[in-house]
């Protein structure tokens, strides 16, 4: 039997690519899957999808940039399935651009979902693990996260904010039996690079034959490291397709 079997996952950004990706994985090994994003349409056809397959699935449409609707969806999967066991912070968005064309405005954006998104799900969920002292904070950070790229200074930089969060988050844990996790991709077929504007920037991820993962791959990640038992932590996993440099 799977080690998430029956435990109750809430997954932000699931309306697509590694989120939606998760869901399905983590509905398929018995997990009940709580899905947030905005996407109010695309979030009942998964859930329609999960449980057509047998799964069991819960929709609360939610804006990662409020924490009122992140301590929302927390209780919501407790009301719902009674315990909140893994909190899979997956939301994200990447404008690249070089700096010079002063896209504050997607520099503000990307602040408040990479980086205010993942600290609003922290403290949506953690008063509830502490409470059982039990649970799994999982985090979407990047390779972005160690090292920085002409066009993704401010992208990298909210990518290494979260990795910092986790990693002090887990040192704060670790007499608890909370666990944490950072998920590192590399480049993954997923919509991020539809949100890039810099018109010298885009071509590059519009090449057909730049190496990448599917979202199948990290959410394969993700269930490994929350798979373990309970003595076991995984910290960070880094995954990158087989040539990317």
């Amino acid at each position: 039997m799977s080690e998430v079997n029956g435990k109750v996952i809430v997954i932000t950004g699931a309306s697509s690519g590694i989120g939606e990706a998760t869901a399905r994985k983590f509905a398929e090994e018995g997990a009940k899957v709580v899905l947030a994003a905005r996407r109010a349409d695309r979030l009942d056809a998964l859930k329609a999808s999960i449980e057509k397959g047998g799964g069991e699935a819960a929709v609360k449409v939610t804006d990662v940039t409020s924490r009122q609707e992140m301590e929302d969806l927390a209780q919501f999967a407790i009301g719902t399935f009674g315990q909140l066991d893994i909190m899979f912070n997956n939301a994200g968005l990447m404008p690249l651009s070089y700096m010079d064309k002063l896209k504050v405005d997607e520099w503000d954006r990307m602040v408040d979902v990479n980086i205010k998104g993942v600290l609003y799900g922290i403290a949506a969920v953690l008063p509830h693990m502490q409470e059982r002292n039990s649970g799994h904070i999982i985090t979407t950070a990047s390779v972005a996260a160690h090292g920085v790229f002409p066009s993704g200074t401010v992208y990298c930089g909210t990518k290494y904010a979260v990795r910092i969060f986790m990693e002090g988050l887990s040192k704060e844990l670790a007499q608890t039996n909370i666990k944490t996790t950072s998920i590192s991709p590399g480049v993954v077929e997923t919509e991020l690079a539809s949100f890039i504007t810099d018109a010298d920037v885009k071509p590059r991820f519009e090449d057909p034959n730049i190496p990448s993962l599917t979202s199948e791959d990290i959410a394969n990640a993700v269930f490994y490291a929350a798979s373990q038992p309970l003595g076991v932590a995984v910290n960070e996993v880094i995954v990158r397709p087989l040539h990317q440099g």
